[in-house]
């Protein structure tokens, strides 16, 4: 078939990724450049010309008709392939599609079973990522990687400015193959392997790719031309999904870093709290939960959410919610050591603390104040979700009055609530994430956690880490979903 090099050269990245782009309009954009292009435009190939036995081209010199038929179907039906290939990985959701997608369709260009891809994480030290595999289950992966990278299907890839590729038609009888690697080929099954780098100019080696074959063999010089150009179009969008995915990590660990890394554990209460972060394309404000040891033996329980955050709010603005989290979490902290006694005092200088320095976010927040000796609780909330008093006689909302959120309005006002408990109670703090779990609306949300938690067997009403569990488990489970939930709960021994 016609050599299609000249033709993927001229091809922009932009196009190529870009699933709304027509093949056909990169294909007519790229004919041009063809040995095949002057015979189409002299007619030779258009419908109604008369037959010829041979064309004269000057790359080819003169090409029996057939021939050029064939080698025109043939690169047409090579890069559709490859179009439609580059199109799936361009659709593909975040870093782990993106791996994925990549080694499904090197697989099928290579007509290769199996493969793994691995990605280098950034730093002097250049370490792999976890690899991710194709029909390869865990303990396979986990054999492979025992084989050392320098002896391994990567090897001399990995290393920055690394080019060209490693074929290895007989793992079984190739003398380069090192010893363990052999082993590890010979307990899979696997009889040959071509391996590419991943890289770009401006970002360097990105990481390998790896295709195993269950017999010796290789692949045919039309295959190993179309993975090649499918990697060089990947790398790019590889190292976009790599510098997203890293950001995404590094916001998750600042999250997580603003929360309290212990609870206290005062005399006459146990408590425990649970915090599951919306996916970071989704969340759009930041939850927080505290436990505050005060100087007059008190304990002030909170949870709440920051909301907002101007032009930029929204989708994918996480980062940016979770520093503000941050900030109105410390000065909750401040005021509830200076006037813990009162939750209303407390709210209304948060509130003015998110006028004067956050305008364009708001908070929801509940706020307490509890006495472990006395069981004394007294309570304020912001728009935030009624706290849950679980008895002996079933489950109760606390009910804090209706209140517009934080920085809302001109002047935030609400009554506080006081109520003394039994031991043995427990109080259920939470954000509007969890509810919203529960049910479609939040109040039936709402409704259906407080049945959950009354519902709760009593041996596990006993424990709030198990009670957290509990409701985290009605709720569907713990992994991340449309919005931030948090949850804290604390039993009056």
């Amino acid at each position: 078939m016609t050599d299609i090099q000249p033709l993927a050269a001229e091809v922009r990245a932009s196009e190529v990724l870009t699933p709304a782009a027509p093949a056909s309009a990169a294909l007519a954009a790229l004919a041009a450049e063809t040995p095949a292009a002057e015979a189409l435009t002299a007619g030779a190939l258009t419908a109604g010309a008369p037959a010829a036995d041979r064309v004269l081209l000057p790359e080819l010199g003169e090409v029996p008709t057939a021939d050029l038929q064939d080698r025109l179907a043939g690169w047409l039906s090579d890069f559709t392939s490859l179009q439609e290939h580059l199109e799936l990985l361009a659709r593909a959701d975040g870093l782990p599609g993106t791996l994925d997608a990549l080694l499904d369709s090197g697989a099928a260009l290579l007509g290769a079973r199996r493969g793994l891809v691995v990605t280098l994480r950034p730093g002097p030290a250049r370490t792999l990522g976890r690899p991710v595999g194709l029909g390869l289950d865990r303990a396979m992966l986990g054999a492979l990687e025992t084989v050392p990278v320098e002896h391994g299907p990567f090897a001399g890839l990995l290393s920055a400015g690394a080019g060209g590729r490693l074929l290895i038609d007989d793992l079984a009888a190739d003398p380069a193959v090192g010893a363990r690697f052999r082993e590890v080929a010979a307990q899979l099954g696997l009889g040959a392997c071509y391996a590419l780098p991943l890289g770009t100019e401006r970002d360097g080696a990105l990481g390998a790719a790896v295709w195993f074959y269950d017999e010796p063999g290789r692949p045919d010089d039309r295959r190993e031309h179309l993975v090649r150009r499918y990697c060089e179009f990947a790398a790019p969008l590889l190292a976009r999904q790599l510098e997203a995915d890293r950001a995404v990590r590094a916001t998750e660990t600042l999250r997580r870093s603003l929360l309290p890394d212990h609870l206290p554990s005062p005399a006459g209460l146990r408590i425990a709290a649970r915090c599951v972060p919306a996916a970071l394309e989704h969340a759009a404000g930041s939850d927080w939960y505290d436990a505050i040891a005060l100087p007059d033996d008190t304990l002030g329980l909170t949870v709440g959410s920051v909301l907002g955050g101007g032009p930029s709010a929204g989708p994918g603005a996480g980062a940016g919610a979770a520093a503000a989290m941050g900030r109105v979490r410390a000065a909750l902290r401040a005021y509830a050591v200076l006037e813990g006694e009162d939750p209303v005092s407390v709210l209304g200088d948060l509130e003015l603390l998110l006028k004067t320095t956050e305008p364009t976010r708001s908070a929801t927040a509940v706020y307490a104040c509890v006495d472990p000796a006395e069981r004394r609780i007294a309570l304020a909330g912001a728009a935030n979700c009624p706290p849950v008093l679980l008895t002996g006689y079933g489950a109760n909302f606390v009910e804090t009055s209706l209140s517009a959120p934080l920085g809302m309005l001109s002047c935030w006002e609400a009554p506080g609530v006081e109520l003394t408990a039994e031991r043995g109670d427990v109080l259920v703090l939470y954000t509007e994430g969890l509810a919203r779990r529960f049910a479609p609306t939040l109040h039936a949300g709402q409704s259906a956690l407080r049945r959950a938690a009354a519902d709760a067997p009593r041996d596990v009403r006993l424990d709030p880490e198990r009670l957290c569990a509990h409701l985290l488990e009605q709720a569907g489970g713990t992994d991340p979903g449309e919005d931030d939930l948090v949850l804290l709960a604390a039993r009056f021994e």
